[in-house]
């Protein structure tokens, strides 16, 4: 991500960072000026990014006959995105991506979104086009526990992040014979079914999760009309928008009965220590569908637990332990936003928690005293308050209503 100083320059690169093929007749229809990306000059681009430059790719270009020819927008971005392997690409749309429920969706798995986009794969000719861009590729499945009578079982697809080559390019299908190199394509997206919002914004999910599994690590979508999106986006914890991610939360998972051990070796030290309260091996076992654990290697480096009260529309935040070798790397952070969105999901729309000896933590990232009034009643009937433990609560960012992604 290139970020603004003082005496930074701006730079319009064009025809030098990009490379244009004609696109031509296809499938009997000539497309007359409108072209495709052939090649990404990505060692010019970064040139000038090194020089503090900030660089503007046009979607305009010249053939090498010097015909002048129009891409699609997000070919172009999704190109570039690709080729200079960005850790993020931010995408503006006129609203915010919301589940059927009419919450806005705050962040995507990569699995997760291919699964969303596949089941549409029959009544969208994006969607389908996505499938068809994608085949191939090695498909891993996962199950994911539901939450709240959803079923959130999704598949794993990270069989070609790195150095991903598409069979599909700007609607057209092709099998490399054109001269088109992987680092060159993109993901083109438009028609009257994104004009139309047949499908809410299948069409930029589509594209987000395209370039993931081309090795950029982020992709958030963001409402365009609320204003100084983008700040509210990079500057603030929780951000605006909807994130696609390949890298932040890999390793990361529901808890199963093969977790007890790895769970407990992370928790002992804490129990001892009083910081969190002893938990038997039967209890451990008969809550571990409410853990989340962050697996590295074979071992179980982080979990947490999170207790739903559906009625109360909360959820308890408890057990959060990371291991000593890994802490302050930004660990417990991951986890805790991670808890944050999967309450969401959930329909939550507070968090609490009781603590002892981590309150300063918490209340930096968002929490605030409160009394024990604030906590669900059939949740302070099992409070043991010899303890002398203090609440804290969190109020979970407001949901926007407009188009639903369904």
């Amino acid at each position: 991500m290139v970020t603004m100083t003082a005496g930074m320059m701006l730079e319009l690169v064009l025809p030098v960072g990009t490379f244009w093929l004609l696109r031509g007749v296809v499938g009997g229809i000539d497309y007359m000026a409108t072209g495709e990306v052939k090649r990404i000059d990505v060692s010019r681009i970064r040139e000038r990014l090194e020089a503090n430059c900030i660089v503007i790719v046009s979607n305009l270009g010249y053939s090498s006959t010097g015909q002048v020819l129009n891409c699609n927008t997000y070919e172009v971005a999704t190109a570039c995105a690709q080729a200079l392997q960005a850790d993020k690409l931010i995408c503006l749309v006129d609203g915010p991506i919301l589940d059927e429920n009419g919450r806005l969706i705050r962040y995507m798995t990569l699995p997760e979104a291919d699964q969303l986009i596949r089941k549409r794969a029959v009544q969208s000719e994006i969607a389908a086009k996505y499938v068809q861009a994608v085949a191939g590729t090695t498909s891993n499945h996962l199950e994911y526990s539901g939450v709240n009578g959803r079923d959130t079982s999704f598949q794993q697809d990270f069989g070609a992040r790195k150095g991903f080559g598409a069979t599909f390019h700007n609607g057209v299908g092709f099998d490399g014979g054109n001269g088109i190199g992987a680092a060159g394509q993109g993901f083109a997206i438009g028609g009257e079914e994104r004009l139309g919002r047949l499908n809410g914004y299948l069409s930029e999910l589509a594209a987000a999760v395209f370039v993931c599994r081309g090795g950029v690590q982020r992709v958030h979508l963001l409402d365009g009309t609320v204003g100084g999106a983008i700040l509210l986006e990079l500057f603030t914890r929780d951000g605006i928008g909807t994130m696609v991610a390949s890298d932040v939360y890999e390793g990361t998972r529901t808890a199963g009965a093969g977790d007890t051990n790895g769970i407990q070796h992370l928790l002992q030290p804490l129990e001892d220590a009083g910081v969190v309260i002893k938990r038997s091996n039967e209890q451990l076992l008969e809550e571990i569908d409410k853990f989340t654990v962050v697996q590295r290697d074979g071992s179980i480096i982080a979990c947490a637990a999170l207790f739903p009260f559906y009625d109360e529309k909360c959820g308890e935040v408890a057990a959060l332990a990371v291991a000593p070798e890994c802490r302050g790397h930004g660990q417990g952070d991951k986890l805790l936003d991670y808890m944050e969105k999967k309450a969401i999901s959930m329909g939550l729309e507070r968090l609490f928690l009781l603590t002892t000896r981590t309150a300063d933590w918490f209340v930096s990232r968002g929490f605030s005293e409160c009394t024990i009034d604030s906590i669900p009643e059939s949740r302070r009937t099992r409070i043991n308050l010899t303890r002398g433990s203090k609440y804290y609560i969190k109020k979970l960012q407001p949901i926007y209503n407009r188009v639903i992604v369904d």
